[in-house]
């Protein structure tokens, strides 16, 4: 009798009710107004909602299917003894250090040791596990560094088992795959000729990552380090893959937040930048009527992919998994031969990936780590970048309508504003904005140069960022 006692109270004290905590509760209300945005207004729905779920789930007591927050045991030699260490959360740290069988080091080390570490030894005898400090079979003191990596390999890292489901398919933003796949399906989706058609739309994309550049400045003075302040800074670029992408590598413990934000101001392009395009320029401005653009070939397209992928990956290597994938799946567009594929990473491909991606994203959003005075700086400086990139990309076009030799056929303004890489909602707004002014004026075509060069822009900035800051 007194085991059914014990059992039913085992029962009773392991209900997720009486392990919710006043954090998970504001999370599920932030989880209504994000499925209102999403369902209701029809903001960005198709990540609006994965998100939202994702985010539901991860602020719910759940026996482990998500991680709250990932211990890594790490035994490492150090003076020449072996000692354990964890590191907290989601750094993906990988110590990069002398090998253990390099050493010197005795089998006596494992005397005092648990056996679960004497164990670990015993492998690491036969391995490459690494160390912070050891001395070399040359009494030389051998010292290493921290590399933060993707995904740390198993064998120089003993992790306790944590998390389930959900945070294997974490994985494929910690790993780097779904904002690269997001970026192929992009490049399968994307019309490059306008860019080529007129190439000074390249300058119109590069003036609008000043948003970016703008806000990292302003997210250092504000505190922030100068990893976090990039990933913030890049939400001014309107690029969610590209915000996740360097906020996992730079910023882990802002996923949520940066993603959040991101999402949200590219889901609110439309009632973001009119009032800006119109501060910025005159209704005589925003008439002017442009030259039809040329027709592109299929060989200058294809040529571009090609060329582009080289020339950004060999100047900005860390920028290879974004710009490598979106050439990619714009060379299957342009070449007419792979349809399958091209259809594939349009529809089915992408919409699972965009599935994965806004779920996983979601469940970073535990409310411990999500309701911070941090999170609510980050969305305020999030809609600074983004309305000093609009800005940036009207005054810039402005600019160049000065510029003697470019004055015989002058540039509206508006499509200044499609320079952030919310592809396509920030040209369609640009070409609406436009129609208001003028009924017969058609900027859509226009307006994707700079689109198109914005998505460029940001990937190479998160590429520098990731160079030079990791």
């Amino acid at each position: 009798m007194q085991e059914l006692i014990n059992s039913f109270a085992d029962f009773i004290s392991g209900i997720g009710l009486f392990q919710m905590t006043w954090q998970m509760y504001a999370m599920w209300g932030i989880v209504v107004v994000l499925l209102y945005l999403g369902v209701a207004k029809q903001f960005e729905p198709l990540l609006m909602v994965p998100i939202a779920f994702g985010a539901l789930i991860a602020n719910i007591p759940d026996n482990g299917m998500v991680i709250t927050q990932a211990q890594r045991e790490v035994v490492a030699l150090k003076d020449g003894k072996v000692e354990r260490s964890t590191m907290n959360d989601v750094g993906f740290i990988q110590l990069e250090l002398a090998p253990f069988k390099d050493a010197g080091v005795s089998k006596q080390s494992t005397e005092g040791l648990d056996a679960a570490t004497a164990a670990a030894y015993d492998t690491a005898m036969n391995q490459p596990m690494y160390a912070e400090e050891a001395t070399d079979a040359n009494g030389k003191v051998q010292k290493g560094k921290l590399v933060v990596t993707g995904q740390t390999p198993q064998k120089y890292l003993l992790v306790k088992p944590h998390g389930g489901l959900f945070d294997w398919l974490g994985l494929g933003i910690k790993c780097e795959i779904f904002p690269a796949l997001i970026f192929m399906g992009v490049g399968a989706l994307t019309d490059f000729g306008p860019l080529l058609a007129s190439p000074k739309a390249l300058l119109l994309g590069a003036a609008a990552q000043g948003g970016v550049a703008f806000t990292f400045l302003c997210a250092v003075c504000v505190g922030f380090t100068k990893g976090q302040a990039s990933a913030i800074g890049i939400i001014g670029g309107a690029d969610g893959p590209t915000s996740i992408f360097l906020a996992s590598k730079l910023a882990p413990e802002l996923l949520g937040a940066i993603a959040v934000a991101a999402y949200t101001y590219m889901a609110l392009v439309p009632l973001i930048q009119p009032p800006f395009m119109k501060l910025c320029t005159t209704e005589k401005q925003r008439k002017i009527k442009m030259k039809s653009l040329r027709m592109v070939s299929k060989g200058e397209k294809m040529f571009f992919c090609f060329t582009v992928t080289i020339l950004t990956i060999l100047l900005c290597p860390d920028a290879a998994p974004l710009l490598g994938m979106l050439m990619f799946g714009n060379f299957l567009r342009e070449c007419k031969v792979t349809e399958r594929l091209v259809a594939c990473a349009q529809n089915e491909l992408m919409n699972i990936t965009t599935i994965l991606l806004g779920v996983s994203v979601g469940l970073t959003m535990q409310g411990v780590r999500f309701l911070k005075g941090e999170t609510l700086l980050i969305i305020g400086l999030g809609i600074v970048a983004f309305a000093v990139a609009t800005c940036c990309g009207l005054i810039c076009a402005q600019i160049m309508n000065l510029i003697p030799g470019w004055r015989k056929n002058p540039i509206n303004p508006l499509i200044g504003s499609a320079g952030v890489s919310a592809v396509p909602m920030a040209a369609r707004v640009s070409h609406n904005v436009g129609q208001e002014a003028d009924r017969t004026n058609f900027l859509l075509m226009h307006a994707m140069g700079p689109n198109v060069a914005g998505v460029i822009g940001t990937a190479v900035i998160a590429g520098y960022y990731i160079t030079t800051l990791q």
